[in-house]
This record gives structure tokens, sequence and C-alpha cells, in this order.
């Protein structure tokens, strides 16, 4: 028997151990379950430089849901400033080497914890080859090379270059980052457009005129010729011509070479005083015909390219001619015609403001004369009421208006009353007060008044310009033992028939408060005493036929728990 016992025993501590196995196991597979179900979020974050001695800022690239955040930069040698609750720490590393930095963010109460490595390095000493700065000609280019370093990182101001190198085509001081640390040395480089040099035709003058040769480039040096011997000191950008020679300019263009152009100017004939005038403002949208006043002129040679006597103008010039005069010798001049500033006064379209704020208009273009609506007369007026607004504006001989309509908004200040309580079988009829014209009512209806027969909320959201504003009132409904009520019409005429307008009940009340308003919403009848009838009458002056609104609240003593609240209207007839 007893080793039978001893059999039993065994298996069933076989058995016992199995089941826990299995159990292990079923829990086993439950929690990867769990855990592949759940959502692993990941903070990753980023850092914009590996410099030691530098103050680097990092970035978390997923915020999504974090309510807070705590950083370990991993260098316990910084003491306090090792740890960071922004979301957008920088930290100083004083000492090259890698450290781990460690992010915790906090979701709803649950952190997640991400680690990154970041190896501080020292900024690479390095010059780039001189010159350091260079001017190159338009449409060339430069390739820019810093020291190759294996396993490095490039960064350069433009994304599309990462390698050690960088083609410069544009006009820039370029710099490079290496390893996240800025390179101390950069290089400037410039781009000269190429030079158009262009004297013009060879002319004959007539005696006393004077020519100005131009050859203005960008970056250039000049050397000015005369039957090509290099004439002292002309190494300004023009050259004045008065008298007859060949003259050519050579054009020094930096970084594109050299730049020539020759013409030949001589002098004979007779002398031809001529003039197209002074220099002409034109107000906004004018135009000009110029028509040069000259006798014998043949043939015409304007700027525009035209060969008529006369051109016009309706935009920005400087406008000269060739006129040749008696088929023997050319006159010249130029004029520059230009625009007033005043370009036209804009005050803006119509607007609406609040109360309370004010709007600045302003017709400034500088030195002139304003004049607004009121006869004030600075460049700049402030609007605080409604109205329209005008200002007339007057630089030279040139003048320019404008008007603007200036409405306003009040804030508003919606009200439907208190909450309230109907009898079975009676209405409640809502106003919104206070809401302007733009609003609607839960149901996103607009009526004028809205009438309320089943229990509930009912709201109205009312908006203008300055905002939006939000009124509700809770309605409830009950059996009612005292039931108040007010005819819907009566004649005050004195005749001892239906001649006033005042409530029917059956049981006391408290807290009563009968009100009457007018079409526009005055009120000309108020008591506090259900017994005190209205006649009819303001101020004893009878009132006209016609439809009154009424506003009634009171307490059933015996329940005053509850406060009614009824409208309604009542019309006077004679």
């Amino acid at each position: 028997m007893s080793h039978m016992r001893s059999r039993c025993y065994l298996l069933t501590s076989t058995r016992l151990i199995l089941a826990v196995s299995v159990l292990c196991i079923q829990l086993i597979a439950s929690c990867h379950a769990y855990a592949s179900s759940r959502k692993v979020w990941l903070t990753p974050f980023t850092f914009s430089s590996t410099c030691v001695n530098t103050d680097i800022p990092f970035t978390i690239t997923d915020d999504m849901g974090i309510d807070s955040v705590q950083w370990d930069f991993g260098d316990p040698g910084s003491g306090a400033l090792n740890t960071s609750a922004d979301m957008e720490p920088e930290h100083l590393y004083a000492s090259i080497g890698t450290y781990t930095v460690t992010l915790i963010a906090y979701r709803a109460g649950v952190a997640d914890t991400t680690q990154q490595n970041i190896t501080i390095v020292t900024p690479v000493a390095y010059n780039f080859p001189e010159p350091i700065d260079t001017t190159l000609c338009e449409g060339q280019t430069i390739t820019l090379s810093a020291p190759v370093i294996p396993g490095a990182t490039y960064e350069w101001q433009r994304p599309d270059s990462i390698g050690s190198s960088i083609v410069a085509d544009t006009t820039s001081t370029y710099k490079v980052k290496i390893n996240g640390c800025l390179v101390p040395d950069s290089v400037n480089v410039y781009f000269t457009p190429i030079p158009e040099i262009e004297l013009g035709n060879d002319h004959l003058l007539c005696i006393n005129e004077a020519i100005r040769l131009d050859a203005t480039s960008q970056d250039g040096n000049y050397q000015w010729y005369r039957d090509f011997a290099p004439i002292t000191g002309a190494n300004a950008s023009t050259y004045v011509v008065t008298t007859s020679g060949t003259y050519s300019v050579e054009v020094d263009a930096q970084g594109c070479g050299i730049y020539r152009d020759t013409v030949t100017i001589n002098f004979g004939g007779r002398e031809h005083p001529f003039s197209l005038g002074p220099d002409t403002l034109l107000c906004p949208g004018e135009s000009i015909t110029i028509t040069p006043q000259i006798s014998g002129a043949t043939r015409y040679e304007w700027s525009t390219g035209s060969r008529n006597p006369s051109v016009t103008v309706s935009s920005p010039v400087d406008l000269w001619v060739f006129i040749e005069v008696d088929r023997e010798c050319e006159v010249l001049d130029s004029i520059r015609v230009d625009y007033n500033r005043l370009r036209g006064v804009d005050l803006g379209n119509d607007t609406t403001i609040c109360k309370g704020e004010f709007l600045v208009l302003t017709a400034d273009f500088g030195t002139g004369t304003y004049l607004w609506q009121d006869s004030s007369d600075q460049a700049t007026y402030y609007v605080r009421e409604p109205g329209y607004y005008y200002v007339r504006a007057q630089i030279g001989r040139c003048v320019s208006s404008d008007t603007i309509h200036v409405q306003y908004d009040d804030t508003l200040r919606v009200n439907l009353g208190p909450d309230t309580v109907l009898c079975r079988g009676e209405r409640l009829m809502l106003h919104p007060v206070g809401a302007g014209s733009d609003y609607k009512w839960q149901d996103s209806t607009m009526v004028p008044i809205y009438a309320v027969t089943e229990p509930g909320y009912y709201a109205v959201v009312a908006n203008n310009a300055c905002g939006q504003a939000i009124d509700s009132v809770s309605v409830l409904l009950k059996d009612c033992d005292c039931q108040v009520y007010l005819p819907t019409a009566f004649s005050p005429n004195g005749d001892g028939r239906n001649d006033y307008f005042r409530p029917i009940y059956r049981c006391q009340l408290s807290d009563f408060k009968l009100s009457i308003y007018d079409r526009w919403g005055a009120r000309i009848f108020y008591s506090s005493d259900p017994a005190v009838a209205w006649t009819g009458r303001q101020r004893n002056v009878p009132m006209n036929v016609g439809t009154y609104v009424w506003v009634m609240e009171y307490r059933n003593m015996n329940a005053p728990e509850a406060l009614v609240k009824k409208t309604g209207t009542v019309t006077v007839v004679y």
C-alpha cells in the first residue's frame, strides 16, 4: 500500500507541474498579445550641432499628445544643467566624447523612454584657400572644398550639397559644418553681370553741342581713349565729348574680362540753339507729348526708336533725341519725365469695427496738403464713431481723394431669460434679446420669436464682427393646479364692458410681475400686484389701437419653488 501511495503522489505532482507549465505558457502568450496590441510610443529627437562648448538645441520630432518631458543629457559634470523639463532645451558639453541622451515623455500619465548617443567633437581648424572674396562672371561657377576627413559628415547652407565640396553658382557667403561644427572660415562669392557696352552710332554734331558717352556696368574699371590714345584722368563710367575724334572705352569688368566699344564724334556746320525743356513731373495717369521746337529739322532719332517729329510719354523715362538740321549737322538734348509719388489715395473697403475700438485711416504720401471731412489737415485720421469719412490729398498740382463708410457693432449680450416651468398646455415665447440680426436657434432656424411647448434646453447663437454670444434656457413642464390667464384683447373705452386688462386666477400668487411693451420694445406698463389692471393708457394718455407684448412672472404660494414665466400679446380695440 505504501508503494501505491507513493506512485499516486508522484503522478499527482507530475500533473500539477504540467498544469502550472501550461498556465505559464498561456500567461506568456497573453502578455505578448497584450504588448502587441498596445501602441508603443517612441519619441525621436534631433540635435543641430555636435560641437564642444556650443549651446546645442534638441528638438522633438513628434510631440503629439505629450503632456510633459524630462531630459537627461548624460553629462553629470554639468551639475544641475544636466537635466531639463523644457520641450526644446539646449545643452552645452564642455568636453569631447560620446554621451547618452535620455528623453522621458509623458502622455496621459504614461511614460516612454528614448535614448540616443551624441558624439561631441572639436571644430575643424581650416581656412579656405585665398582669395576669401571671389568675383566671377555671370554664368560661371567655382567649386569650394572643405578638408576630406574619413567618416565625417558635411553640411553646407544648400541642402543638395552634402559632401566635402559645393559648386558655388549664386552670390552668397559659403560656410560648412563638419560633424555638426561650423568651420570658422567662410568664402564670399560674387557674380558680375556680363557688360553690355554700347556707345551708340557715329554722329556729326553742330558747333557748341556736347554729348555724354555712357559705359556704366557693374564692377567695372574704366579707361577712355581719343584717337586711340588714353585720356589722362578719364576713368569714370561716362565721358563728355566736346571736340571731334574717335572715342573708345575699355571696361575691365571683374571676373568677366575686358570689354570695348568705339564711336566717332565730329563737330561742324552752324550753331543751332535747342532744348527739349525742363524735366517734367506728371500726375498719375497723365501723359505728355514732347515736340521739339526747332526750324529746319530734317531727321529725328529718339531714344525710344521713334523717327517721328514728336513722342508721347506715359511712364517714367530718361528721353533723348538727335535732330538733323538743314541736313548739315545734328543737335541733341535730353529730358527726364517722372511721376508724382501720389499714386491715388486708398482708405480701404467699407468696414465694420467694434464699439470701443478705433480705426486709423492714412493718406500719407509725404509733404503735401490733406483735408478730411471735418476740416482736419493731418495725413492720418482716427475713427472713433460710425459714419462716412473723406480725404482729399494734394502734392504739388496732383490731387487724389477717397471715401470710406465705417460702421460699428456692439459686443453681443444675448439673454433668453431665466430657466422656467410651464403648465401643460401653455406656451413660452423666447425673444433673442441682444442677439442682433445674425443668429440661429438650436435647430438652426432664425425665427424672431421661438415658441416653446415642450420641455428641454433651448439656445440661441449670435454672431457679429465683434465675436459670438450664446445663451440657453431650461424649460420644464408640470401639471398646474393654479392657472393664470390673460385675455387676448380688451376695449378700454369706458363703456363698462371689458375695460381692463388683468390676470384671471384661482390661487394665491407671490413674486408677481407683469410688464407690457409697445412694438418698439418700450415698456408702457408695469405691476407687481395681480389686482392692479392696465387701463390701456400710459401717463393717462390712451394707447393706439394695436397689439402689445406682455411678460408675466409669478409663483404659486402653495408651491413657491417654481417660478412660472409666460409671454403673449394683447390687442387694444375701441
